[in-house]
């Protein structure tokens, strides 16, 4: 009777003390004998004149130039794999042998990645013997044979697409585990995996699950190029990703990665054929794995901002913030550079995901709850180079672990949606390159299917309510920083409608984001159909979005010859005056008191030569044969109430001050005039201005949501790296012999 030494457990379990062994042999004892009876010829850590070795790629190098490097076990192993004869003719325990093994995942996929097509169909046959041992090793009851093959199964996938980028998907699972069995293959891993997600087994060896499961989604940049998506969708795990967010302990562990492969999931063919896990996410009603899903992204979201403003105390603090105080904001701009970091979209689309498929979800963010203020860690020096960008990966566990916290009267509530208005606040602040470009864009998207949701509009407007929401603000010039304990506590809707404003009045530059502005613009128009259709008063101070409104077709103006060159300017324009005119035609039903109604014929009145120089400027262009003809002439006819308003009180204006005597009249005096001369006034009714076209992924946003995921699945692929996957943890758990 033999007896064979499992290097593989026992450098994990109590005999570890006896042999310290490496290699992961699986031989008889005595051939693995030292002259002097003690040590492993294979491995020469415990040989006493191997003194220095170097291991790369699967090799054990000795200081002696005069001897072969040797390699370790697993690697000779791999090596007979990619043979052209099957591994288990001279030795039939090869595959129970190889998951006894420590993956070298360097060496196997490198390996895999150097044959091209032809070499790997000539080793066809090993390659899918290796992928069906691999799914049968996944039953195993020894822990660390799964392990093994989960590992060995990632390799294989990222392996083999990485040098047959161009093949076909029907060839790459020819490769793999070949056309006649695939799909019985793919079923056995499927319900594997599942039943490991949804079993009361190790965390670790879930979370493993879910790192394949993310290696299989995102092996190539386009998932939709993925053909072997379409066997996840035949065998869906959408009810072991229900089950991780809807229980706690799960959801800590997992709740990222469960969320982000969601998204992609999502996102696999959406618009050329029925996705299945759209479907299901549309229909999903328990409360438990929504409430789920939103703490999961709001942990990630809250801990992208707690980062943030770290990063803005440290700057503030330092000897730049003392050296521009001193000079004045002349650096202004590198100071935003320092403060950029990198967002995290993976996330954030999966809250557009869940807001725009679950009307259900709609309810999860205004559920409130203390606000989550995660200690700063002591204050050490930074590396120069961090190794992860911030917003790049999940929240910590003891961040994701605080569900409930003690309730203090004095502490400030907070909900998913104040969580989400901070991050965009942070985010739409910076769009200079087109990374956060998108990221900003989302952000809009996200909020204009808000502010269509009747139901999310009613938890927006409800004075009782109210939210003290710190919105982060660019540092300009001419401002002063806000302080946080100034902002009032007000309806929700009031921080949607100060992001937009604070947007429009930041980002009038020479790169114009039109497409940001004008989904702003849209945004605003949305909420107030919802003000004037509920007849709600919101008490807020509409005189910084009238002149924020001004202030941007000032610079449409002013910049005219150089924006025609890139966009249609008169659509942003006709959009803006149209809001003047919702004001105009139906502030009287959604307006807080008379005064502010007062106040907007002020406004207009006091910025009369704005719309001046619109009007002549859209009448020259509509009088013009031109590709701007028909989109000025819009703009002409919308302007015909403003013109009416500056036409009629202006004459008045200049009567009350030629009687009175006074050169300059001041607010007051003009709201006098106002007030006493609308009964004069005729305006015209417009039609329309309370109508708008919902919100529709396809076609416009196809092509956005297609760049995006595909960027998405890039970053998700190279954050499941080689490290992310190291044993070390998961065969200290299961070190034991059974």
């Amino acid at each position: 009777m033999k007896f064979y030494l499992y290097a593989e457990i026992l450098s994990f379990s109590p005999f570890r003390q006896m042999t310290s062994c490496s290699c992961w042999p699986i031989l008889p004892l005595s051939p693995l004998s030292t002259p002097e009876g003690k040590g492993c010829l294979v491995c020469p850590l415990r040989y006493p004149a191997m003194a220095q070795v170097e291991k790369k790629a699967g090799l054990l190098r000795r200081s002696s130039a005069s001897k072969k490097p040797l390699k370790e076990k697993v690697v000779l192993m791999y090596d007979e794999i990619f043979a052209k004869e099957d591994p288990a003719k001279n030795n039939p325990r090869f595959w129970e042998e190889l998951f006894l093994m420590k993956v070298n995942l360097e060496y196997l996929e490198g390996k895999l990645e150097s044959l091209d097509g032809d070499e790997v169909m000539k080793i066809k046959d090993n390659i899918n013997s290796l992928f069906q041992h691999c799914i049968q090793a996944l039953s195993e009851e020894h822990q660390i044979k799964v392990v093994n093959a989960l590992q060995t199964l990632c390799a294989l996938f990222r392996g083999v697409h990485q040098k047959n980028k161009s093949t076909s998907g029907f060839d790459i699972i020819n490769m793999l585990m070949g056309f006649d069995k695939a799909e019985l293959r793919m079923k056995d891993l499927m319900e594997s995996l599942d039943g490991l997600l949804c079993g009361e087994g190790s965390e670790s060896l879930k979370s493993l699950c879910l790192k394949l499961l993310l290696c299989l989604v995102t092996v190539t940049d386009n998932i939709s190029q993925n053909t072997i998506l379409e066997y996840v969708m035949i065998n869906s795990i959408f009810e072991a990703i229900l089950q991780i967010l809807s229980l706690t302990p799960s959801r800590v562990q997992h709740g990222y990665d469960t969320v982000v492969l969601l998204a992609l999931l999502v996102n696999y063919r959406k618009y050329e054929s029925v996705n299945p896990y759209i479907v299901k996410l549309s229909i999903v009603d328990d409360e438990t794995t929504l409430d789920g899903m939103g703490m999961v992204i709001s942990q990630a979201l809250t801990e992208y901002n707690r980062q943030y403003k770290d990063k803005e105390e440290e700057n503030q603090g330092g000897f730049f913030s003392a050296f521009t105080n001193m000079v004045g904001s002349m650096f202004i701009a590198d100071a935003e550079e320092k403060l950029s970091v990198q967002t995290n979209e993976a996330i954030l689309l999966a809250l557009y995901e869940a807001v725009h498929l679950n009307r259900n979800f709609i309810t999860v963010l205004a559920q409130s709850h203390p606000e989550i203020n995660i200690p700063s860690s002591p204050v050490t020096p930074v590396p120069t180079t961090p190794t992860t960008p911030l917003g790049t990966t999940p929240p910590s566990l003891d961040m994701m672990n605080s569900t409930e916290l003690p309730l203090d009267p004095n502490l400030q509530t907070s909900n998913l949606l104040i969580t989400f208005l901070k991050y965009s606040s942070i985010v739409m602040q910076d769009t200079k390159d087109e990374h956060r470009l998108n990221s900003a864009r989302l952000c809009l998207i996200i909020l204009t299917c808000i502010a269509e949701d009747q139901y999310a509009n009613a938890f927006l407007h409800d004075d009782n309510m109210n939210f003290r929401v710190n919105l982060h603000r660019m540092p300009m010039r001419h401002r002063k920083k806000a302080a946080d304990k100034n902002i009032p506590s007000r309806p929700l809707v009031c921080a949607v409608l100060d992001l937009m404003v604070e947007f429009i009045v930041t980002h009038m530059m020479k790169e114009f984001p039109m497409d940001l502005y004008t989904r702003c613009v849209q945004v605003i128009h949305k909420l107030i159909c919802y003000q004037k259709k509920c007849r709600i008063r919101l008490h807020y101070t509409w005189r910084e979005l009238w002149s924020a409104l001004i202030n941007l077709l000032k610079f449409l103006l002013s910049n005219e010859t150089t924006l025609l060159a890139k966009h249609n300017i008169f659509h942003l324009a006709l959009m803006v005056v149209n809001l003047f005119n919702m004001f105009i035609t139906y502030g009287d039903t959604f307006l807080p008191t008379p005064s502010s109604y007062d106040e907007l014929y002020y406004e207009i009145v006091r910025m009369h030569q704005v719309f001046d120089n619109l009007y002549c400027m859209v009448l020259r262009v509509s009088t013009n044969a031109g590709q701007w003809k028909e989109p000025a002439s819009k703009v002409t006819h919308a302007l015909v109430n403003v013109r009416a308003i500056v036409n009629h009180f202006n004459p008045k204006i200049e009567s009350y001050a030629a009687v009175n005597h006074i050169s300059q009249l001041s607010e007051d005096q003009v709201l006098e005039v106002v007030r006493s001369n609308y009964d004069t006034l005729t305006l015209k009714l417009q039609d329309g201005l309370d109508q708008y076209e919902r919100y529709s992924e396809q076609p416009k946003e196809a092509a956005f949501f297609k760049e995006l995921v595909r960027s998405i699945s890039v970053n998700v692929r190279k954050n499941v790296s080689l490290n992310t996957l190291s044993q070390d943890v998961l065969l200290k758990e299961f070190s034991s012999i059974s």
